[in-house]
């Protein structure tokens, strides 16, 4: 029995060891827990630790990035008038126009004491970038606009001139008087990274500055968004998962130090509302764009001169393959499939099949990569064009040129007439003109988004009668009324319903 008891005794020994020094750290952490920002154990190697959150100073970053970005992000508010913002008549028009008015002059007394007023038919954010009042946003944000209201978070209220917009970016740039404004810097966009901290400022579904935190969840997407309102989209979105809503339009997207890497323009929902994706156009494309409009009151916009393929997108190459006969495989890159007359391609020898593999030192996987590698380029610039044809690589400079085969920049009064009003205009074949009851007219095509035409309510395939007071019958008739035109143009026009309607513009 004693010889068990002394074999037993070390072991006991060492046991009561053990769980004094376990009590004894137990209560050491407890009593340092509250002075300790980190959670991990030492171990033989100082290097080696297990996972922890500094939450402090990622609490600290957040909160110095909101200080520095609230007083520089502001309420935009669209005003539209009520006719304008509706191309539909009311039924009391319609009663009128079928029956006449048995009410006398009563009802035209009536329209003219109580004018059509501009009311509020949109809400979005801006971005203020210089002290003197400069304000980036959406295009879709102020679209239609006859007043737009900027709202700074102190509450200071302004009426915002619009510099200009670029549908392809989705991009605006507006004007207020004052000096000595809080702005933003746009930071190089290029730099981020994908994971990193960022934050959204803005003013969702109508809650006045408010921040919300994610990372950056992808970089160079392409959502098929922009080209709703513009053939020739540049999309090359910052994806996030930082909480984005109807009303962050606009808004900014920062980096941990208050740097501005994007604008907040669209989120990916089935229901309109936050779902865990949204988008931000980059800083680097955001500043290029509004410098030009600054400089030149329109986008300098270099092209490459291709149609082109993404051999990433599956979908894509399939219906190619189907369309054409073809057996080509999906992969990366862009395949060239025609070349454009005229253009920096065709002058630097590209052929149609080749595929783009990089543009100077981006790396060219996918049409948003292309995108936004030219996006970011004006007519005259020069780009190395990497790419294989047969196998084998090619390195070629391309020349980039505007859509008209021009390397020069341009100004509004090098704009066309069409280029001016925003639309074009097909001929209407004499048959629809007989069938109708028509003398004159024009059909209404790639009518721009926020143009002169739209404003006033003519949309695509709307048929323009007459352009200040003259028969028009093709887009010459139009460009001869209006080209050097100075004034209010009028125009009479026809909407998908057979109503008639004359609105007018003053000629940009």
């Amino acid at each position: 029995m004693k010889n068990s008891l002394k074999q037993l005794l070390p072991f006991a020994v060492v046991g009561i060891l053990s769980g004094a020094t376990t009590f004894g750290a137990i209560e050491y952490f407890k009593t340092n827990e509250n002075n300790s920002d980190f959670s991990y154990f030492h171990t033989a190697n100082d290097n080696v630790k297990f996972a922890g959150i500094n939450s402090a100073n990622v609490g600290d970053d957040f909160v110095k990035a909101a200080k520095t970005t609230v007083p520089a992000v502001v309420t935009i508010k669209n005003y539209q008038s009520r006719s304008s913002s509706s191309n539909r008549m009311s039924e009391q028009d319609l009663f009128e126009q079928f029956f006449g008015n048995p009410f006398g002059n009563q009802r035209q007394n009536q329209k003219q004491q109580q004018p059509p007023k501009d009311v509020p038919s949109g809400l979005g954010s801006g971005v203020i970038i210089s002290p003197d009042g400069y304000i980036i946003s959406n295009n879709h944000v102020v679209a239609g606009a006859n007043k737009l209201e900027v709202i700074l978070s102190n509450k200071k209220s302004y009426v915002a001139n619009l510099i200009g917009t670029d549908p392809s970016t989705d991009i605006a740039l507006l004007k207020i008087e004052e000096k000595g404004l809080p702005y933003l810097n746009f930071a190089n966009s290029d730099l981020v990274e994908v994971g990193q901290w960022v934050l959204a400022v803005g003013n969702p579904l109508g809650l006045n500055s408010t921040v919300t935190a994610g990372i950056v969840s992808a970089k160079g997407r392409s959502i098929d968004l922009l080209s709703q309102q513009s053939r020739t989209p540049i999309e090359s979105f910052i994806q996030t998962d930082a909480a984005i809503n109807p009303g962050n339009s606009g808004g900014a997207l920062v980096n941990v130090n208050g740097d501005l890497i994007g604008i907040n323009s669209a989120i990916s929902s089935n229901t309109g509302y936050y779902e865990g994706y949204g988008f931000a156009v980059p800083a680097n494309l955001a500043k290029k764009v509004v410098e030009d409009i600054k400089k030149f009151g329109l986008v300098q916009r270099g092209f490459l001169g291709v149609v082109s393929l993404d051999l990433s997108d599956d979908r894509q190459v399939a219906t190619y393959n189907q369309s054409q006969k073809a057996n080509i495989k999906a992969s990366s890159g862009i395949m060239i499939t025609e070349i454009t007359e005229n253009s920096g391609a065709e002058d630097a020898g590209l052929r149609k099949g080749d595929i783009i593999k990089k543009i100077d030192n981006s790396t060219i996987e996918t049409f948003a990569d292309l995108s936004a590698a030219i996006g970011s380029k004006r007519p005259g610039d020069k780009v190395m064009v990497t790419y294989i044809r047969n196998g084998k690589s090619y390195t070629e400079t391309v020349t980039l040129k505007d859509q008209k085969g021009g390397t020069s920049f341009r100004s509004k009064a090098d704009l066309s007439v069409t280029e001016k009003i925003g639309g074009e205009f097909e001929v209407l074949s004499d048959r629809f003109k007989t069938d109708y009851g028509l003398n004159s007219g024009v059909i209404a095509r790639n009518i721009v988004e926020g143009g002169e035409l739209e404003r006033i309510g003519v949309y695509d395939n709307y048929i323009i009668i007459e352009v200040n007071g003259k028969p028009v019958n093709s887009q010459k008739d139009v460009e001869k009324i209006l080209d050097g035109y100075k004034g209010t143009v009028q125009i009479k026009y026809v909407d998908e319903y057979g109503r008639m309607y004359t609105r007018g513009f003053k000629m940009p």
